[in-house]
């Protein structure tokens, strides 16, 4: 069975840069170390490819529904593939996180992301892992559909490519099972570099 890493944002080159779209730019870093190219597959609702990551079989996944319908395309990507939830890893933008900072959790709530609210809709098991995408917050709640919808400053979008590769880094503990290893190294890296 292999294990389905799928990452949250919006389709199309008027989102392709902008903060929500983290877990995308996550999952294209993926593709780009295994040199691997995202087909479309319409019955799925997003563009996959699969491939060995670090010696394990994966399928990476990106929907190509709008955020608010990501869950339409994760449950249609695990039933194809009959995926346990306990081997799924979720990647997505977190606005209660800085730019700079990557952290990997199992189970939890979805904190009011919409994309992760619709895959709660759509799954029962809610335990799959996520890697919460450190975006910053712009400080007031009515500015946040702005913010997450824009382009980060350039010392912004560089901290979270950064924590997107530090987040990389640590995948290969992670799908050898070593879920609190991955997650200690990806919690203390940088502490004192910052």
């Amino acid at each position: 069975m292999p294990f389905l890493i799928f990452g949250l944002g919006n389709p199309g080159s008027k989102y392709a840069e902008t903060r929500h779209n983290a877990g995308f730019w996550f999952l294209d870093r993926l593709a780009d170390k295994a040199g691997v190219a995202f087909k479309a597959q319409s019955r799925l609702h997003s563009e996959t490819v699969r491939t060995n990551l670090f010696g394990h079989d994966c399928i990476l996944a990106k929907p190509v529904t709008f955020m608010n319908h990501s869950g339409q395309a994760v449950r249609a990507v695990m039933d194809y593939y009959k995926t346990d939830p306990l081997k799924l890893l979720v990647a997505y933008d977190e606005l209660d996180l800085p730019p700079g900072v990557a952290r990997l959790k199992q189970g939890g709530g979805h904190g009011g992301h919409n994309g992760l609210r619709d895959t709660f809709r759509h799954t029962v098991n809610h335990e799959f892992l996520r890697l919460r995408i450190g975006i910053g917050h712009p400080g007031a709640r009515d500015a946040v559909t702005g913010y997450v919808l824009s382009r980060a400053t350039a010392a912004q979008e560089r901290l979270i490519r950064g924590s997107i590769s530090d987040a990389v880094d640590v995948l290969p503990r992670m799908l050898d099972g070593d879920l609190a290893g991955a997650m200690k190294e990806l919690h203390t890296v940088k502490e004192d570099g910052l």
